[in-house]
């Protein structure tokens, strides 16, 4: 049988979400925690892979396993794994069902603070520059007319072919006091494509370039700004992920 499981994660912790050699990762810990729990080598295969540092409020990943699961799993899991993962729920779905693949969109929020606060350091970036949200806004709402977000995205060393087209459905950023919000939700984001956007984004808050000029990065389709305007990943939250509803038994 195929299950999912939903969990949420700390993402300071961690290099990210996909396993690799020599590293912490959320996935490691999660199929290494499930194999001893259910006595056998478990393969997770996640719906996303954030990167380093980032959050997740809820992230999704499916695995198979010819038995029943035991509604006492979870518990069990939860007391296993570290303090920094959680799991809320893990459930059958349909044999052929793909946690990435049927994915309709993921929704992100970056959270970033003009007030330097020890105590929300580790989730949200302190900004000291003035920002001017009316301005970013105006910007974003520019960015939604695209469908090709290579100017934002991590570039691959080895040549191949990459499809970097995405569709926003909604973004934009709001504000409390003096804590800044941004939400996007995509049907798919490349790798970094958030931050680099984020960063971008803020210059234009923050009046280091135009909207003319923020345009011209978009339209140069290339990796034309420096990795600086990436934004620090402390910030970022992968808050939901949402499926059509006929995927679920």
């Amino acid at each position: 049988m195929r299950y999912f499981i939903e969990l949420a994660y700390n993402g300071k912790y961690y290099h990210g979400w996909q396993i690799q050699k020599e590293v912490k990762s959320v996935e490691e810990r999660l199929e290494y925690c499930l194999s001893k729990l259910l006595k056998k080598s478990i393969n997770v295969v996640g719906a996303g892979r954030t990167d380093k540092g980032v959050h997740a409020q809820q992230m999704f990943a499916h695995f198979d396993f010819e038995n029943n699961i035991s509604p006492n799993l979870i518990r069990k899991l939860n007391i296993f794994l570290p303090r920094s993962i959680h799991v809320f729920n893990i459930f059958p779905v349909k044999q052929h069902i793909h946690a990435r693949f049927n994915a309709i969109s993921r929704i992100y929020k970056y959270y970033l603070t003009c007030e330097k606060n020890p105590f929300i350091q580790d989730f949200s970036w302190y900004c000291f520059y003035p920002l001017d949200i009316e301005k970013m806004n105006h910007a974003t709402k520019i960015l939604m007319k695209y469908r090709d977000f290579s100017s934002f995205c991590k570039k691959y060393r080895k040549k191949r072919v990459i499809n970097n087209i995405c569709k926003i459905y909604y973004a934009y950023w709001s504000k409390k006091d003096t804590n800044f919000c941004f939400t996007i939700e995509a049907n798919r984001f490349l790798r970094n494509m958030v931050r680099s956007i984020i960063g971008t984004l803020i210059d234009v808050g923050r009046k280091k370039i135009s909207i003319d000029r923020f345009i011209e990065i978009i339209e140069l389709k290339n990796d034309v700004y420096p990795r600086s305007t990436i934004v620090p990943a402390c910030g970022l939250f992968l808050t939901k992920i949402i499926y059509p509803e006929d995927i679920f038994l």
